[in-house]
């Protein structure tokens, strides 16, 4: 079942202290469509399944990823939030005062089970001051509940228990957590939308995770995911898991790992006492006379760590058929990786379930190779007064056959640190 993300903005937070969007709805170009994923919940709706942000270090792109994990975040834990009084974890722009007086704002569209969603919330430093879910089927708007502080108006066609959910519902905890937590059927299954959000890159846990052991338990890794590493000759051709780790070996894994690499640890439950046996994963290489030769992670690099950690969660995107963040996906994957991934999102034959992936970049060689429409191109660019603003490569004038790499080097689309930044670097450290 597709889980189509349509848009989101943020309204002050981190370096974003107004209203900004990112947009997943495909533009009227003359741009190849046949990656676009049809979405006939809205009327004349087809969706991009890729969208990349470019711009700066330092820029402010992190920021949009970080608004939708917060987001996301608060949705799945808000009900768990310390004290009736306990404070809301949101990050309003810091660089103006007035700003720690105003609320930060989250809002979504999407499309869940054939039906567009309208959800967002208000949040203060200790509560959220308004919240809402609307339906919005064929363009309609239909409200399903508004939330004023602790005052709540239900729509008519929202079913289910809500009175005695709204009780429930502290200052610090959004009403959707909650009705979650308490079995609402509608409820729990946007939460769940929210739960299938898959985050590479990022840094947002649960509360009470443990940030060097994986929680997970008896897990095989994907063989789409060897078979990837296997074609862009990384070496790696397979893979088994040591089920016999000492006391001595656990501890040292468990302070070692590094965190990008957790999610390769799996752990399980023996009887034996109340040890926990850790496994540790070793990836095979095809040795001499194609005998087949293990190493621990700490043996692989750290590029083929991390690779195997955004692949995992790339294979499960697209199982899912949910959206994707990654932060600096240049990080993890290299140029011919990172264009074989952006033709796996965009496969309707692969793709099959409407996945879709958003990622911050400064890989410019994404742009020149065909792989992305204009209205997949995205730019953060901070003023100087430090707040960023993103905004669409559809909003200049340009043709599909434009040197559009190009255009951005020479900072005709904005979001680079200038003409020339390697001058001005070395004009610097000369001085």
């Amino acid at each position: 079942m597709k889980k189509v993300l349509l848009r989101f903005a943020v309204e002050n937070h981190r370096s974003i202290p107004e209203r900004q969007e990112i947009s997943f709805v495909a533009s009227r170009l003359r741009d190849q469509d046949d990656s676009l994923i049809p979405c006939d919940a809205v009327k004349s709706c087809a969706v991009v399944p890729v969208a990349m942000i470019y711009g700066a270090n330092a820029s402010g792109k992190t920021n949009m990823i970080n608004a939708m994990e917060t987001m996301r975040w608060l949705v799945l834990w808000s009900h768990i939030i310390g004290s009736r009084s306990g404070k809301v974890p949101r990050q309003a722009f810091a660089l103006d005062t007035d700003y720690s007086k105003k609320p930060s704002i989250f809002e979504i569209d999407f499309v869940l089970e054939g039906v567009s969603y309208y959800y967002g919330f208000e949040a203060m430093d200790r509560s959220f001051t308004s919240e809402w879910l609307y339906e919005r089927p064929r363009n309609h708007s239909k409200k399903l509940f508004e939330r004023y502080e602790q005052q709540f108006d239900f729509g008519r066609s929202f079913k289910g228990q809500k009175h005695s959910i709204a009780e429930l519902a502290r200052p610090n905890s959004l009403f959707l957590s909650v009705a979650a937590q308490n079995n609402h059927g509608l409820l729990t299954r946007i939460h769940e939308y929210f739960e299938n959000l898959v985050f590479t890159g990022t840094h947002l846990k649960p509360p009470g995770e443990m940030p060097k052991l994986s929680k997970m338990r008896n897990a095989e890794v994907d063989h789409r995911v060897i078979d990837f590493l296997n074609s862009i000759d990384t070496g790696v051709c397979g893979y088994r898991r040591n089920p016999t780790l000492d006391s001595d070996t656990e501890h040292v894994l468990r302070e070692s790992i590094p965190e990008e690499s957790t999610t390769l640890v799996v752990t399980s439950e023996f009887e034996k006492g109340n040890r926990r046996q850790v496994e540790e994963l070793e990836l095979a290489h095809r040795g001499k006379d194609d005998k087949e030769v293990y190493f621990t992670l700490d043996l692989e690099s750290s590029g083929t760590r991390r690779m195997l950690t955004i692949l995992c969660d790339v294979f499960k995107a697209i199982d899912k058929g949910a959206p994707m963040f990654v932060d600096e996906l240049e990080l993890s994957l290299h140029t011919i990786a990172s264009q074989a991934v952006l033709q796996l999102f965009s496969s309707r034959e692969l793709n099959r379930n409407g996945a879709q992936l958003l990622a911050t970049t400064h890989n410019t060689n994404l742009i020149k190779s065909d792989l992305l429409r204009r209205d997949q191109i995205w730019f953060a660019e901070k003023n100087k007064h430090g707040c960023t603003d993103i905004y669409p490569l559809t909003d200049f004038q340009s043709r599909k056959d434009d040197n559009i790499e190009l255009g951005y080097r020479q900072g005709r689309y904005g979001a680079v640190p200038n003409d020339d930044p390697v001058a001005s670097l070395l004009a610097l450290i000369s001085k």
